[in-house]
């Protein structure tokens, strides 16, 4: 499992630091987030300041872009960086493409199923030249002169992961994506029960086997080396928890983990206004079901036993702290954690042999 890290709401200018720190740190990824900032614009900076560190947006919101612009985008980030780009894509929320975007919203798993054949047969015809003929029911791209023809990417085309919870979107991410961005409300439960069916089927619906599939997952933790620094982390926390759990997307999520009361409780405060009472509903059976609580080696040793054997990527989720050396006791502690699982799954192994 790597570990990776992952940035919200951090400006290009200051990403660049932050990226060169973390790769100096050991970390295999950065990841960031289309928030307050665009993310290609600060993964391009953190390219030129990088030369190890893997750069994946998670997520660029798809539907804000069409294909083609997103598919630019990609290939151009993926060539500057030497091939360590990675797209990873969301469809957000209606309410989000409709009004803050004024983009056209409907049929979202098919509809991203369909933006990602279409990039792919953009970036084809990049590669060999041949014409563009992409005809769908929300995307057409039939038109690619050579003086607007890029050519090959030396690097190929980049991988294309898909953030997903429900199951059809998580089944579009199997059969045309390369890897899943599971929700940060997303449990080891939810994940073997929903997400891991889900991709099987959208894979077997391809032709194709989990082999090689990623999954990356962001689970929300709070942790602090003090008391104070606990009780901030974990107060922001249960905002953040609270803020998802009344949104009706995640519903099947809590459903799943006989949280259905409290969604429609979180969901009536919300609806009339009263978010400030919103966090005092999240108890501490639901902040310990949804986040990662304790101190950085509890954290750490959590982490691991959660998703260790679950997840090919993981990262920190806490979109109040994007400070790497609040993170770094964390980090270290798993890397520890790894290390040992290693050197004795090999001791294990030369036993077995004699």
């Amino acid at each position: 499992m790597r570990i990776d890290y992952h940035t919200i709401s951090v400006s290009p200018t200051a990403l660049a630091d932050t990226a060169r720190e973390i790769e100096d740190t050991g970390y295999d990824s950065l990841w960031t987030s289309e928030v307050q900032y665009d993310p290609f614009v600060g993964l391009a900076v953190a390219a030129q300041r990088t030369e190890r560190l893997a750069l994946r947006t998670g997520i660029a919101v798809a539907f804000a872009r069409n294909p083609m612009t997103t598919a630019m985008l990609a290939n151009d980030l993926h060539l500057v960086s030497g091939g360590r780009f990675v797209l990873g894509m969301g469809s957000q929320l209606k309410a989000h493409i409709t009004r803050r975007f004024s983009m056209p919203w409907s049929h979202p798993a098919a509809r991203m199923r369909e933006y990602v054949l279409a990039m792919r047969a953009i970036w084809h015809t990049f590669a060999t030249g041949e014409r563009l003929r992409f005809r769908g029911e929300f995307y057409r791209h039939t038109l690619m002169v050579p003086f607007f023809n890029p050519g090959p990417n030396p690097y190929g085309p980049p991988p294309v992961y898909l953030a997903a919870v429900g199951e059809v979107m998580t089944e579009v991410a199997g059969e045309v994506g390369d890897g899943l961005i599971a929700h940060n409300i997303s449990t080891r439960r939810f994940l073997e029960e929903v997400s891991l069916p889900a991709l099987r089927r959208g894979r077997a619906r391809a032709g194709r086997s989990m082999d090689g599939f990623e999954i990356h997952a962001a689970p929300m933790v709070a942790t602090g080396t003090t008391e104070e620094e606990m009780a901030t982390s974990i107060a922001r926390i249960r905002e953040q928890i609270a803020f998802y759990v009344a949104t009706p997307t995640y519903g099947h999520l809590l459903d799943l983990h006989g949280l259905s009361e409290l969604r429609e409780e979180l969901h009536r405060l919300s609806a009339e206004g009263r978010v400030d009472e919103m966090a005092s509903a999240i108890d501490d059976d639901v902040l310990n079901t949804i986040a990662v609580v304790g101190e950085p080696k509890q954290v750490a040793a959590e982490i691991l036993a959660r998703y260790g054997d679950l997840v090919t990527s993981l990262s920190f989720y806490s979109p109040h702290n994007s400070d790497p050396a609040a993170w770094l006791p964390v980090y270290q502690e798993l890397r520890r954690l790894q290390e040992q699982q290693t050197r004795q799954t090999e001791a294990a192994a030369r036993l077995a042999v004699s």
